[in-house]
């Protein structure tokens, strides 16, 4: 490694320094050996493969002097070709043994970014819904990235400098010390003035790269929400182009500046380096001569420590850095590790069961519930924040009881946060209740496996969730091994068919982000054509045409009469008219059930369902209701 290179080395290290000074701790290096358990075999290969290179890495400026030494007697040509032969055939070897420990290397740190990635977005996907509610989707990802690619440095990088710097460092210095301590001295107390600054640079470097990050990191969020459809449309609609432009290109600026700095602190550095190692380098050559002259010394002594001596600087360096790098590889594992000790609220029992065959009543029975508070699901680094807010737990649901038979249809009204959709999201188990029970067929859900609860259930919500993906991809996440036909007919019976077939690519179309490249009642027919390929026989409707035109309702309401046929069903409902035909309508207010019946007899009654009835009806017309529809079907 020439010096120039380690001056850039020193300075990477210096500059990207954390300010950690926490102690190892012993239960974080006990899960990192669990980590690298299964690549234990490779791991000692590649220490005693990186201890070989730095063998080598002494033998060949010794042999280089014995050249010299030679040249110097005028001994045979066939001893200078001998040794020549030698140096080149150690080259090759250390060239091989170079690129076995790189593919080891890169075996074993992407093997352990496969292994550590993989139990992060596993324990991910066991979350609670209220988790990613509060977590920052960056936080997350920038976990499964950049601090598990950290973490990977400390096995890939780490280790094998450490040891391979060390053997050099050791090696080295008793040669160097075993052909002349004086000049070995001097080469060490000329170490101070190449570590010093870096530090001192290092840390300078630290602070603008810090400020770039953050920079850099606002232009993301930035970009990231004003370039999504509906950031987009936003903006526009506001008439503010000119102001965000204004406001990233000030950012951009920022950056531009703090990179020029950096660009110049560096190159100086590096150049004074360099010069001081040149500089070395002359003392060397100055003090080896004129011993060699004295008789002191060979000419191929000389040579040899002036080759050493680049090999000394290098391993102390690396090693002066080595703290640096092994505490940042630590925390990045502290972060993974932060990550999957946080305990997921809602667990599978080992001795789950099945949801009953055939067709499936739904029950509550006295429910309550609360929200968690933050410091149960989430952790303040993942939400950006200084301290989890720790309210929470208040009850919003309060002995909530109902029971829907097979095949009926329970609706849910009520005012706006009124609860309702907290009751739906307790059936699939999105949260469990605080107490009370919600059964399938008489199993209370939390003794159900999660396969067959999914399997047996079936959601449409508002906003009709769609991934960035095909027509396909998204119809096949509720039943990926479905027949092509099949696909074309859940399409029919929501009403899509006609559509997807006059789109160029048909099933392999491109829905864009969300589906925003689908209007709201087609977005909606989707998620309705996936859960018929589902074939759940309890369906969950969540004010699946709240914000839908009257004409993209009808067509939504058709489809969800296809999707209701035959099955028990639990409908939130925003319009009343969608509901009158349930075989029960809860009325819910405050997290209570204050009213229940049918739609004639509540109205009857003259409660909140009548008041509510009124004041949608003094507004407009009824409309020809989704449960009409449903009830037909069903008749």
């Amino acid at each position: 490694m020439s010096m120039e290179v380690t001056a850039w080395h020193s300075l990477y290290q210096a500059s990207h320094a954390s300010d950690d000074r926490r102690p190892f701790s012993r239960a974080t290096l006990r899960r990192i050996g669990a980590f690298a358990r299964p690549h234990r075999r490779p791991l000692l290969l590649f220490v005693l493969l990186s201890t070989v290179v730095a063998v080598t890495a002494v033998a060949t400026p010794l042999l280089a002097g014995r050249v010299v030494n030679a040249i110097d007697r005028h001994a045979h040509e066939s001893t200078v070709l001998g040794l020549a032969g030698l140096i080149a055939a150690i080259a090759v070897a250390e060239a091989g043994v170079g690129l076995l420990t790189r593919r080891l290397s890169a075996n074993i740190g992407e093997g352990l970014i496969l292994d550590l990635r993989t139990a992060v977005f596993d324990h991910v996907q066991r979350m609670p819904v209220a988790f990613f509610t509060r977590t920052r989707t960056g936080a997350l990802v920038s976990r499964l990235n950049n601090d598990v690619i950290g973490a990977q440095r400390a096995f890939s990088d780490t280790l094998s400098g450490v040891v391979s710097n060390a053997v050099t460092l050791l090696l080295t210095f008793v040669v160097m010390v075993g052909i002349s301590w004086q000049i070995t001295l001097l080469a060490l107390l000329i170490l101070p003035v190449f570590l010093l600054p870096a530090r001192r640079v290092g840390r300078r470097l630290a602070r603008l790269r810090r400020e770039a990050a953050a920079h850099n990191a606002a232009m993301g969020t930035q970009m990231t929400e004003r370039f999504s459809a509906p950031g987009a449309t936003l903006v526009k609609l506001f008439g503010r182009p000119a102001e965000e432009s204004a406001e990233f290109a000030a950012r951009a600026r920022r950056v531009r500046d703090i990179g020029v700095r950096t660009a110049m602190v560096q190159v100086s550095f590096v150049t004074a380096l360099t010069l001081v190692s040149a500089l070395a380098l002359a003392l060397v050559y100055g003090l080896g001569g004129y011993y060699a002259l004295r008789g002191s010394l060979n000419p191929g002594a000389v040579v040899s420590l002036a080759l050493l001596l680049t090999r000394l600087y290098a391993p102390l360096t690396a090693l002066a850095g080595a703290r640096v790098e092994v505490m940042s590889a630590l925390v990045s594992f502290e972060r993974v590790f932060e990550v999957l000790d946080l305990k997921p609220l809602i667990t599978e029992k080992p001795d789950a069961r099945q949801v009953p065959d055939g067709p499936v009543s739904v029950e509550f029975d006295h429910v309550d519930f609360g929200y968690p508070s933050a410091d149960k699901v989430s952790l303040a680094s993942l939400e950006e924040v200084a301290h989890l807010d720790t309210r929470g737990g208040v009850q919003v649901l309060h002995d909530v009881s109902f029971r829907a038979e097979p095949g009926q249809m329970v609706a849910l009204v009520g005012s706006s946060g009124a609860g309702k959709s907290t009751i739906a999201q307790l059936l699939p188990r999105l949260y469990d209740t605080d107490a009370g029970a919600v059964r399938l067929s008489g199993v209370d859900v939390r003794d159900l496996t999660a396969a067959s609860l999914r399997e047996a259930l079936g959601m449409v919500t508002q906003d009709g969730h769609l991934f960035h993906d095909t027509i396909r991809a998204n119809l096949l996440l509720a039943r990926p091994g479905a027949a092509e036909e099949e696909l074309w007919e859940v399409l029919r019976r929501a009403r899509l068919d006609g559509l997807i077939a006059s789109l160029a690519d048909g099933l392999d179309t491109v829905v864009g982000e969300r589906g925003y490249r689908l209007s709201g009642g087609e977005r909606q027919r989707l998620t309705i054509a996936r859960l018929l390929l589902a074939r759940p026989r309890v369906v969950l409707l969540d004010e699946a045409t709240a914000h839908l035109d009257s004409t993209s309702e009808a067509a939504v309401q058709e489809a969800l009469a296809e999707a209701l046929d035959g099955r028990t069903a639990l409908v939130i409902a925003h319009r009343l008219s969608t509901v009158r035909a349930a075989d029960l309508i809860l009325v819910v207010e405050d997290g209570r059930i204050v009213e229940r019946g049918t739609h004639d007899a509540l109205l009857a009654a003259e409660g909140r369902y009548a008041e509510l009835y009124r004041t949608q009806f003094e507004q407009r017309p009824p409309e020809a209701g989704m449960a009409g529809e449903a009830a037909k079907a069903l008749s």
